[in-house]
């Protein structure tokens, strides 16, 4: 079981209200939720490794001392089906040259799975998951993350969708040619552009999943009305926990996602998951700002202080239970039919919650969910039937196009 001996004392982070400190040995998964792990085929939709060996190559096929992703973790943690994120920055808009990143990016699984054979396989469509997993085989999928490399132009989608991408996140970081981020103040087009809008129709019936993580609230609106399969959001959490955080979904957006039929992949960074981390950068920010205009940045006592701000304040982890408590709001919300594994594993840093802090930790989030009075059944649909069942659902509709 989980060995929840959190202690009820309550760390002051600036003000704010932030989880204590629990260590990760605290979790441990019982042998039933081991074994469910690894009876269920378990899909985790974001996963950061092509960027990670890109710009420090790692033989993930084997043991790495870095990052949250390897092979022999991902075997433990019971992983079958890790979407690969093709991340395309969001510079690259302007600079040009996201085409020939994502083909780099590509290569790079390609490349993993032509060395370690014995390990992986490469799967483009809902029949391959199945023939991969009952070879022993853990599937390599793809998705894009940040729409740039389509360069206005659908030809690039069908390019893309034939090196076996399998979604599309419209943007990241900033507005691009498809679609206004989240992120950014700037509303250029107020949800979708014309080029957007017609993306996603070629989505539909190309067999391509719409992923509306990262982007604006009036560019999730548009898609959904768009629209004509089901959508997903490949690694977001729910604002409910975060006020003011446009990137993660609203209640209203969430009853949308499930009126279209699609799945929300829940994301465990901290920054996404608890409203004291999600505030933690900022309000440090704020904090060492006032300190450097009163006593000068270069200053020995600036520095000084800073050094005793940090010391003192240090960076709230969420915690396994917070993410438990983001599945617990969607399944009361929507139903358990709309939720799944989004985690953004070598994507968020030093940022992921105790309990779930690699790949080989899923077994903890299923001994919470049994914890919780999860059923079987529900738990074999987070891990990754309620995907599945939306990719399903995008082949059907792009098979049944004329």
């Amino acid at each position: 079981m989980l060995k929840t001996t959190i202690k009820a004392s309550l760390l002051a982070v600036m003000g704010i209200c932030a989880t204590a400190a629990v260590n990760a040995d605290e979790y441990q998964a019982s042998d039933k939720a081991q074994l469910l792990a690894d009876k269920y085929l378990i899909v985790d939709t974001h996963i950061d490794v092509p960027y990670r060996i890109h710009n420090r190559w790692e033989d993930v096929a084997r043991s790495t001392e870095s990052g949250d992703f390897d092979y022999p973790r991902a075997v433990k943690g019971g992983l079958n089906v890790p979407f690969m994120a093709i991340y395309i920055p969001a510079e690259y808009e302007q600079t040009g040259g996201s085409i020939q990143l994502a083909h780099e990016l590509i290569d790079s699984m390609e490349a993993l799975v032509g060395r370690a054979p014995n390990k992986f396989a490469l799967a483009y469509n809902t029949d391959e998951i199945a023939a991969n997993t009952e070879q022993g085989l853990m599937s390599i999928a793809m998705g894009m993350e940040n729409g740039t490399p389509m360069e206005g132009d659908l030809d690039n989608l069908h390019m893309f969708y034939e090196r076996g991408v399998r979604y599309i996140s419209l943007a990241h970081s900033q507005t691009n040619h498809i679609s206004d981020s989240s992120y950014d103040i700037r509303k250029q087009w107020n949800g979708l552009s014309e080029f957007g809008f017609e993306l996603v129709e070629a989505m539909n019936n190309v067999g391509m999943m719409v992923d509306v993580s990262h982007i604006s609230d009036e560019a999730f609106y548009d898609v959904i009305e768009t629209t004509k399969a089901p959508v997903i959001a490949s690694h977001s959490s729910l604002r409910k926990f975060t006020p003011g955080f446009e990137r993660n979904m609203s209640d209203d957006m969430l009853k949308k996602l499930a009126e279209n039929g699609g799945v929300i992949q829940i994301n465990f960074g901290s920054s996404f998951v608890a409203q004291q981390a999600n505030r933690y950068r900022d309000v440090m920010k704020k904090r060492i700002e006032a300190v450097n205009q009163q006593f000068g940045e270069d200053s020995e006592e600036a520095k000084k202080r800073v050094a005793e701000i940090e010391a003192n304040n240090p960076y709230p982890y969420a915690t396994l239970e917070q993410v438990l408590d983001h599945i617990d709001h969607v399944k009361q919300l929507i139903g358990v039919e709309h939720i799944g594994i989004g985690s953004d594993y070598d994507g968020v840093g030093d940022s992921l919650p105790v309990g779930l802090k690699d790949v080989s930790t899923y077994p903890n989030l299923v001994q919470g969910l049994l914890d919780r009075n999860y059923s079987e059944k529900e738990i074999e649909m987070i891990l990754g039937g309620n995907f599945m069942r939306v990719w399903k659902q995008v082949e059907e509709y792009s098979s049944e196009r004329p």
